[in-house]
């Protein structure tokens, strides 16, 4: 089996990524289908709000691991890539099982869709700074 699943490593990622985007893409028709009550503002309100709460909780990891572990500059960078870490392959079909059939279910997701790419901005423009 390890064998057959080394071999074959490329294909399970590619169905794995085609199953997450799956699943966002029928979370969110669910929602344009039932219909928003958020205006556009709030969502940019929100997606300004985890920007700022990204870097926060991102900056507190850092000074907090700095505290903890002094001579350890591996351990801290580890510690910011992965102190606030979410991931949408995880989060989604949680909030697609804990609110299965609930309209705003995409509404309820769109945090998360945002906070992960958010991470991923952050952690390229901050890895040339941390590589040092």
């Amino acid at each position: 089996v390890r064998a057959f699943v080394a071999a074959h490593k490329p294909a399970f990622k590619l169905a794995q990524e085609l199953a997450l985007i799956f699943i966002v893409y029928t979370v969110f028709c669910r929602t344009f289908e039932a219909g928003t009550e958020a205006p556009a503002q709030d969502i940019v309100i929100m997606v300004a709000l985890q920007g700022v709460l990204l870097v926060a909780f991102k900056a507190v990891v850092w000074v907090l691991l700095g505290l903890l572990f002094p001579g350890e500059p591996r351990l801290r960078v580890t510690g910011f890539f992965g102190g606030v870490h979410k991931t949408v392959a995880m989060g989604v079909p949680l909030l697609h099982a804990v609110y299965e059939g609930n309209p705003l279910l995409g509404m309820y997701a769109v945090p998360l869709l945002v906070w992960h790419p958010m991470q991923l901005l952050l952690g390229s423009a901050a890895a040339p700074a941390l590589r040092r």
